[in-house]
């Protein structure tokens, strides 16, 4: 069962109402941006994961984004198969993020390296964020890379912690 809603007081309303397991969510709706929608429906308490669309890459978006908590995030422009998996991912309680998301952290991350004696990614690092962004799922990795999937998300959580990115959840 799904609803849709015209703005995001409505949103939120509708949420509270149905308790749904993945709400979709425009980053632009009217009254309420998606950013406080997902913020209302957390303060509830619900189990709710937030998935938030939007037209716009922006940094200070993808930087707004990060700092609310939202564990999913698409541009309009990705593919159905990307909505497909950012769904799925959600419902199993992990993070989904679009590539282009993931392509800005790097480069920003590798122009803040000036002195070269920081750690850097490690190869293995930079294979899993890599597949993760083209949409890849922990398991997908595993097997492209012939590693566990337990391998895979140690990689990630250290690749995620060396490029400052925390996710709340």
């Amino acid at each position: 069962m799904g609803g849709e809603a015209i703005d995001g007081r409505d949103a939120v309303a509708l949420a509270l109402k149905m308790k749904p397991d993945v709400a979709i969510v425009d980053y632009s709706m009217p009254i309420m941006n998606g950013l406080e929608v997902n913020r209302r429906i957390k303060s509830h308490h619900l189990h709710t994961e937030v998935l938030i669309l939007t037209m716009h890459e922006s940094e200070a978006i993808l930087t707004e984004v990060l700092l609310a908590g939202v564990r999913g995030f698409l541009l309009k422009s990705d593919t159905r198969d990307h909505l497909i998996l950012a769904i799925e991912a959600l419902l199993d309680h992990r993070p989904y993020f679009t590539s282009i998301l993931l392509e800005k952290l790097l480069h920003d991350y590798r122009l803040s390296k000036k002195d070269k004696s920081e750690v850097l990614l490690s190869s293995r690092e930079q294979s899993v964020v890599q597949l993760i962004a083209e949409g890849h799922t922990n398991r997908s990795v595993g097997a492209i890379l012939n590693l566990s999937v337990k391998t895979v998300e140690t990689h990630r959580a250290s690749a995620m912690r060396k490029l400052n990115i925390f996710i709340d959840g």
